[in-house]
């Protein structure tokens, strides 16, 4: 009503783009028409407005200004925006809310953003940047998208400029790998740069939705490097000079519980934190190299459980789980390599079955997802609470189900099945590549093949694929040779059945944008096969049948492998071909 009266007042237009309107650059039925279809359809009004009805990018700014009644800024690529305004932002919080402090200091901050009548992100930007005064600017979301775009990294790497030059104050000790004793590492880790350096790093790396910290020495006297994996890849974050790397790792090991003075041995650690109000556990390794040590850090979010729903399972996989996860009893596998979310699938059915009338008990190493009414059980190998422990104290305490965080032994696996077989419902996980090799592998560390075989429920493998950046990915009509390849990977005649037009299919590739840091994904879906425990397939496990003919039945009783859904998801523009090469051998 405010934002009314003060344009009335100022006989400003009635909407922001009207001036164009007035000066026949559009008709107001074209316009409507346009902004009911993004609206519809999504996307922006401006790049549509540029694209397809040639309106320059000055012309649309100034019918913002107009409107708004606030000087409109165009892009320029040499412009640079201030660093200390920005210290404490991230990027992808900017180019999800399209504002941007462009000038100014803590005095007075100039905010370049694309709606300056949205009293709600005003008062969320004077939150944020806490300034004294504030100047807005108009843009366009383009615009202020590619300032982020050009300048994130670099503002980044700025963002440790501080934190190095308070190092370097501090006058840095030199560190001879043989020549440290302990007080001495202590005092380094205890310094407020290095402690400062952590946090950031750790802050930085939590924003970018890292799964993995990697803090690695350089080679002789060359600067060691900070790489962050992000959506299964790894990408450098900064380098850090040598003469701090032996007491950055100093710290990582103080806040883990490790023993400094140790440099010789691998050691493992975790701790537990909070960062924006959210909490945080790390799993640290460290490991000794020719050139120092290394260490490896996991954030795991404490998190609750996704729904079944949402793990993008296709619809038969989907009704096939949740009638194998309705048994009164049996044993149900899902396999994969480490990061495959294989923890995330398992919770996700666990919540599905979560229900007053069962006693649901896990024993988890760590445990990574937390969900009310489960009983959780955290491994202490140190004081030999191992899976095998867990898993005899669960059959005196009345479950119903239960999660066993991974078979790594004949005593857990065998323990698993004869709990399967006495009236409960077990899950669990394994390190194979396929369904039916996990099987073979199981069989090959000494089970019994007629318990197993009557034991088995089914068997979910699954890897995790890239997904296309919703804002950015481009339709493009595939040549001949890309769609014979796709087709004929999945297998002629199958693909027939499932109707897609060949003469006029469109896939989706990747371009790249602010939202996505140019890289033109964002997120990963998983990919799944789902073998069934059929008893013909019984039959096999009971007669121990090699690895091709137990695939070739599964296939036969309808299993559709994981490239098969992989491509799949491809037709559906979830992802591309590239990233199914990645992920899926053939």
């Amino acid at each position: 009503m405010l934002a009314k009266q003060f344009r009335s007042s100022l006989q400003s237009t009635q909407g922001p783009y009207d001036y164009l309107v007035q000066k026949g650059k559009i008709s107001g039925v074209e316009l409507v028409d346009m902004q009911n279809s993004v609206s519809l359809y999504g996307g922006s009004v401006t790049r549509v407005l540029m694209e397809e009805f040639n309106v320059e990018a000055d012309t649309i700014g100034k019918s913002l200004e107009h409107y708004y009644r606030v000087p409109y800024m165009k892009y320029d690529p040499d412009h640079k925006l201030p660093v200390d305004l920005l210290e404490n932002i991230g990027a992808s919080y900017l180019r999800k809310n399209l504002w941007l402090p462009v000038a100014g200091d803590k005095e007075e901050a100039v905010i370049l953003i694309d709606d300056p009548s949205d009293y709600q992100r005003i008062m969320e930007i004077q939150g944020v940047v806490n300034a004294r005064n504030y100047a807005f600017r108009v843009g366009l979301p383009e615009h202020i998208l590619q300032y982020l775009t050009g300048d994130a990294d670099a503002i980044m790497e700025a963002g440790f400029d501080d934190v190095f030059s308070t190092l370097g104050e501090q006058g840095g000790i030199e560190i001879d790998g043989a020549g440290q004793d302990n007080e001495e590492d202590e005092h380094l880790a205890a310094t407020s740069g290095i402690i400062q350096l952590v946090n950031r790093i750790i802050t930085e790396a939590d924003r970018l939705g890292a799964s993995d910290i990697h803090i690695e020495p350089g080679k002789d006297e060359a600067a060691g490097g900070v790489r962050i994996r992000v959506d299964g890849i790894c990408r450098e974050l900064l380098k850090v000079p040598k003469e701090h790397c032996a007491a950055l790792i100093a710290r990582i090991k103080v806040i883990s519980r490790l023993d400094i003075s140790e440099k010789r041995l691998p050691q493992d650690g975790k701790c537990k934190l909070k960062i924006r109000g959210q909490k945080l556990e790390l799993r640290v390794a460290t490991v000794p190299t020719v050139q120092g040590e290394s260490a490896v850090l996991r954030l795991l979010a404490a998190g609750s459980a996704m729904p079944l729903n949402k793990l993008n399972l296709s619809q038969p996989n989907y009704e096939k789980i949740v009638g194998l996860s309705s048994n009164p009893h049996g044993l149900f596998l899902v396999v994969g390599p480490t990061g495959s979310g294989k923890t995330t699938t398992l919770h996700a059915v666990l919540g599905h079955i979560n229900k007053p009338e069962r006693k649901i008990w896990t024993a988890e190493d760590p445990v990574e997802i937390t969900q009310p009414g489960l009983q959780q059980v955290q491994m202490l190998p140190k004081i030999d609470f191992t899976f095998a422990t867990a898993m005899r104290a669960f059959l005196r305490a009345d479950p119903d189900v239960i999660l066993i965080g991974e078979m790594r032994d004949h005593e857990t696996a065998s323990i698993g099945v004869e709990a399967s077989l006495t009236g409960h419902l077990v899950f669990s996980t394994l390190h194979t590549n396929s369904a039916p090799e996990t099987i073979t592998r199981l069989l090959d560390l000494g089970l019994d093949p007629v318990n197993f075989s009557d034991a088995l429920l089914g068997v979910l493998a699954q890897r995790l694929m890239r997904t296309l950046c919703s804002k950015c990915k481009q339709p493009y009509k595939p040549d001949e040779k890309e769609l014979n390849h796709l087709v004929d990977s999945y297998g002629r005649d199958q693909f027939m059945e499932l109707g897609y037009d060949l003469e006029n299919v469109e896939l989706n590739g990747p371009v790249g944008c602010g939202v996505c840091g140019g890289t033109g994904y964002k997120g990963r879906t998983g990919i799944h096969e789902l073998l069934i425990g059929t008893n013909e397939l019984q039959a096999l496990i009971y007669k121990r049948a090699d690895l091709d003919t137990i695939r070739h039945q599964a296939l036969n009783d309808g299993m559709l492998t994981m490239k098969q859904d992989a491509i799949e998801k491809i037709f559906q523009g979830i992802s591309d071909y590239l990233q199914l090469l990645r992920v899926v051998s053939e």
